[in-house]
């Protein structure tokens, strides 16, 4: 029994450079923008136990406002708590956050999960089962912008291309904000076009397009260009079983969806339902790698395949450990951009568009845990403001 000790939760902002946001505090809806600086905000979780143990997750495309003040309500309690019992504690996070969205909860799992790896001097793949060391990336564009980057046909082509010559054997795009079912259409044939019959591609709509007869037009373009899947395509966010099956009946492309679906029984019934092919899974925000893991397992037992959401070591760990899965999202990648995820490492992990090796692979980690060391000086250096919680005396 590793009774935890104190929580520390870190704030910390930074910024990125030729970078701009659709709205104010996005995380997503993200593009080039030169000479833009674009101040992003997220946070790190660390949990220490009595026994000089330590667990650390920073967080990447999760770590919004509203995640973080979720994250504080649920480890206000921790302090005292047996770090082993990650069950319980999922349980009873999902309990009280039912009124919530969950996302605050992930970070503090995949801590939990890093401490229980460092405790046991294993990666927590093989903490839950090692099935791979390796797996294929697919190159996940930014968004397409009119500022420089990704703003025309041939933008976006010569990247495929560019993307294809370095070894990646997949490459997604996420089109421009404008929701252009017809440039969207016009772009993936062109794209097709472009990379020949060798490399797979994959389109993810972002509920840009407007609505359900956008989404059935471009993907009829999917199909002609045989995409391996056709992913969030319109403004119900995804969130519409019925519709999504309706949409399924009446093209071939596979759908993906379910990375807006919170919560692992509303995914079942959105899988039972009809309205995907493939899940979506990603332990930021769906509650951590024990969420995810869950997923996995429901999904392999309908027989069906789960897709994890986005980078980081949280993601290639729990990629490590699952068989039904087909690729590594590096997201997201540009010709002219940097990731924007936190500089936060300090053994050269990274998630850019040369982290692949000459075979467009990346490999899990095999150290303690995550597997990664975080550069606290950096942090410490970006910190805003830091949240502890520490064990009362005589608490259980």
């Amino acid at each position: 029994m590793a009774v935890i000790s104190k929580v520390e939760v870190i704030d910390f902002k930074y910024e990125l450079k030729d970078m701009g946001a659709a709205v104010e505090n996005a995380h997503n809806h993200v593009g080039y923008l030169k000479g833009g600086v674009l101040p992003m905000s997220k946070y790190a979780v660390v949990i220490e136990c009595e026994d000089g143990s330590r667990g650390e997750y920073v967080t990447h495309w999760g770590g919004t406002k509203p995640a973080l003040a979720q994250t504080l309500m649920v480890v206000s309690d921790l302090p005292g708590k047996d770090s082993d019992m990650r069950e319980a504690l999922f349980n009873e996070a999902n309990r009280r956050l039912c009124h919530m969205d969950h996302m605050g909860y992930g970070p503090v799992d995949i801590a939990l999960w890093d401490l229980a790896g460092k405790q046991a001097g294993k990666s927590i793949a093989a903490m839950i089962g090692q099935f791979r060391k390796t797996i294929p990336a697919y190159a996940s564009t930014f968004h397409g912008d009119h500022t420089g980057m990704l703003d025309s046909y041939e933008a976006f082509c010569d990247f495929a291309v560019q993307c294809r010559d370095m070894g990646y054997k997949a490459f997604k795009h996420h089109g421009w904000f404008d929701g252009d079912a017809k440039a969207e259409a016009t772009l993936i044939r062109k794209l097709r076009e472009a990379v020949g019959d060798e490399m797979v591609l994959m389109y993810d709509g972002a509920s840009d397009l407007n609505n359900f007869a956008d989404a059935l037009y471009v993907g009829k373009a999917c199909d002609d260009a045989g995409l391996f899947w056709y992913e969030d395509p319109y403004r119900d966010n995804s969130m519409s079983a019925f519709a999504h099956n309706k949409l399924r009946g009446m093209i071939k492309t596979p759908l993906l969806i379910t990375e807006h679906v919170r919560a692992l029984e509303a995914k079942c019934d959105f899988l039972r339902a009809g309205g995907t092919d493939f899940l979506r899974a990603d332990p930021e925000y769906d509650m951590g790698i024990t969420g995810v893991i869950k997923t996995a397992r429901m999904a392999e037992a309908f027989g069906v395949d789960v897709e994890v959401h986005a980078c980081g070591p949280a993601h290639r760990q729990v990629l490590g450990a699952i068989r039904n899965t087909n690729y590594y999202e590096l997201a997201e990648v540009g010709p002219k951009l940097k990731n924007i995820i936190p500089p936060c490492y300090a053994d050269g992990y990274k998630d850019e568009l040369d982290s692949i090796d000459e075979n467009g692979m990346i490999a899990i980690p095999d150290g303690p845990g995550l597997g990664v060391a975080y550069d606290w000086d950096w942090l410490d250096a970006h910190t805003v403001q830091k949240y502890v919680f520490e064990n009362k005396k005589g608490s259980k």
